[in-house]
């Protein structure tokens, strides 16, 4: 059962349902990458008083392994097992369609690996900016007159048709493997927030809202906050009293969660134009979806105009943040506060003694901010 509005789904999750437990392997790789330390968890007082809750800290992926976003831990894991699960020479090529962040950070871990890169891109589709960058890391980028899911095709094309190995952060049937494993990289992310948090003297956060895409980082945080031991690794302040809710931020240009959870399937929106591009995606990833379906609370959608003052807001507040992360902040806002904001509240669980975590996916660097 879902409720609907114009930007935001409620959805009556199975509560009975809970993920596998998750081992330590992409978080043990992770600490033996040069440069490797967990990112700001920052608290923001100001915006705690302002929204009526305990706390809120916004978790800041500006600075991850060198690279101005979190798609850093999934493309660095999934560079990893790709290429030891192909024994692929030092030519063979790694491949992936990006509309940001993504790109960059495959161009990034495939060069420290001794391989070349080629990034297909959606013409227009990201800032100019950012497909300078993934050029900067060696790579060769195509460009494309297509959108995102038309350059992924693409990108998957190539990689079968020259023998090349294909890094993509979405999944469809047949190809679920590397996905999963960027999937697992991003756990590292949650594992750092619960550790920080109990460092604090804080409890597991009541609330975390995720910025959207095709899902696959959505999918990371709801297998760790889904898990039987959900608050931690069961030791923490609280450990077990916390049911954390998750809501997945899109942009309206591109939101599929919200119609694929009241259709109960997933399904393919037309993408538009948005500051956001790196969330420009408009088909839920398969490998997400059964996961989105069973755990996710709600789907919240933002407009630039959203996004850009949450951005502005939170430098103010200390954060450096893009776009696409700044959507963690429009996406609250949009949740609690406004006409529907008690009502939301309550599907949600958030009063007077929540904690909030904002997941900041990219700083201001990734995507310029006007």
């Amino acid at each position: 059962m879902t409720t609907t509005t114009a930007t935001w789904t409620a959805n009556n999750r199975d509560r009975s349902w809970s993920s596998p437990e998750q081992d330590d392997a992409a978080l043990n790789f992770h600490r033996t990458l040069s440069g490797y330390e967990p990112t700001a968890l920052t608290p923001l007082p100001e915006l705690a008083r302002e929204l009526g809750v305990a706390a809120v800290f916004a978790k800041d992926e500006s600075t991850r392994l060198g690279l101005p976003a979190f798609k850093a831990l999934g493309a660095s894991w999934a560079v990893h097992r790709a290429l030891e699960a192909a024994r692929a020479d030092t030519d063979t090529e790694v491949v992936t369609a990006t509309d940001g962040n993504h790109g960059r950070a495959v161009a990034r871990f495939a060069r420290d690996a001794g391989h070349p890169a080629r990034i297909f891109v959606p013409a227009g589709g990201i800032h100019p900016s950012a497909v300078a960058a993934i050029r900067g890391e060696g790579a060769e980028v195509v460009e494309l007159e297509a959108d995102y899911d038309q350059a992924v095709a693409a990108a998957a094309d190539y990689a079968a048709e020259h023998d090349a190995v294909l890094v993509q952060d979405t999944a469809w049937d047949g190809y679920e493997e590397v996905p999963g494993w960027i999937v697992d990289g991003y756990s590292t992310l949650f594992r750092e927030i619960d550790a920080q948090l109990r460092e604090a003297g804080h409890h597991a956060p009541n609330l975390i809202t995720v910025p959207t895409g095709v899902g696959s980082l959505l999918q990371a945080a709801l297998a760790h906050y889904r898990r039987a031991s959900a608050d931690g690794d069961g030791s923490g302040v609280g450990a077990g009293s916390v049911d954390t809710a998750v809501v997945s931020v899109e942009t309206e240009a591109a939101a599929c969660m919200g119609p694929s959870l009241t259709a109960g399937r997933p399904v393919t929106v037309k993408t538009g134009t948005t500051i956001m591009s790196g969330l420009n995606c408009g088909t839920p990833s398969s490998l997400a979806w059964p996961v989105v379906r069973n755990g996710l609370d709600a789907a919240v959608a933002v407009n630039d105009s959203a996004s850009i003052d949450a951005a502005h807001r939170l430098a103010d507040l200390g954060v450096a943040a893009g776009p696409c992360g700044a959507a963690s902040l429009a996406g609250v806002l949009e949740t609690l506060t406004g006409a529907d904001a008690e009502t939301r509240r309550r599907h949600l669980g958030v009063d007077a003694d929540s904690i909030i975590v904002l997941t900041i996916t990219e700083g201001a660097e990734a995507n310029p901010v006007p």
